[in-house]
């Protein structure tokens, strides 16, 4: 088999004969609290999806496609830097995204990195399939990781890119579990609930426990697409145990 390429550094005969599994990172451009880049759900999304395929390399024919840095991420308007395509937008990106890789790619998987994208991304891949098109979801899902720009993004952002980690601006937001937060960010907004934008508190964030972050959820990817088991929300890996809501929180 051939090893994970990107679909970027490819010519048209380098895919001729051939019917791969074309890993999508989605992510969004949005805040993520004063200290943390715009395009944290972005890298996230593409680093589990780089190192999931490596782990794969050899086993199955993959291409990673360039990555998708806008996504849904209305509740985050009221910050500078956000841009949102809205849920109805997203979903049809994606469905002519998926029609049009599917008819050469023999499957798609998009890898989520932000939980506001659920809807469209989900509605999106269940269209696919009901098109007869092997499509699937998987979402960027850290290990007990907490709600938006707090210690777990800012460990694995610590981890990825730390030059771009505003550490002297670090500082907790609310603490409250989100579902108790979760009815006030739907009415009001991120922004009302927490003016910095942070959920949580990055308090003890470190790139040790970022890099632990990350392979896990490179493991857990890996593993899902050998297994490639499809509910049917079109979410790859049936046998994940933790629930998956459209929550607010970017790599959630």
């Amino acid at each position: 088999m051939t090893a994970a390429t990107r679909l970027s550094d490819l010519a048209w005969p380098d895919l001729e004969g051939r019917s791969p599994l074309v890993l999508l990172p989605l992510g969004s451009c949005e805040q993520h609290g004063p200290h943390l880049p715009l395009d944290t759900d972005s890298a996230v999304a593409s680093a589990v999806t780089e190192r999931a395929a490596a782990r794969l390399a050899g086993e199955l024919d993959l291409v990673i496609a360039p990555p998708q840095p806008y996504g849904a991420s209305g509740e985050h308007e009221g910050f500078p830097g956000t841009v949102s395509l809205g849920h109805a937008a997203l979903r049809l990106l994606l469905t002519e995204t998926g029609r049009s890789l599917l008819r050469w790619a023999g499957r798609l998987l998009v890898v989520n990195g932000h939980g506001g994208n659920l809807a469209g991304l989900a509605g999106a891949v269940r269209g696919l399939r009901g098109e007869s098109r092997d499509a699937a979801w998987w979402p960027c899902l850290p290990p007990d990781g907490d709600a938006h720009a707090a210690r777990t993004e800012t460990s694995l952002m610590l981890r990825l890119r730390p030059s771009a980690v505003r550490g002297d601006r670090a500082a907790a937001g609310p603490t409250e579990p989100v579902h108790l937060l979760m009815d006030r960010l739907v009415a009001e907004t991120v922004r009302s609930v927490s003016p910095s934008g942070v959920l949580g508190d990055p308090a003890g964030a470190g790139p040790a426990e970022g890099e632990r972050l990350l392979d896990r959820m490179a493991d857990r990817l890996a593993c899902d697409i050998r297994d490639w088991q499809v509910s049917p929300q079109g979410r790859l890996g049936m046998s994940e145990r933790r629930p998956v809501t459209a929550r607010t929180g970017g790599g959630r």
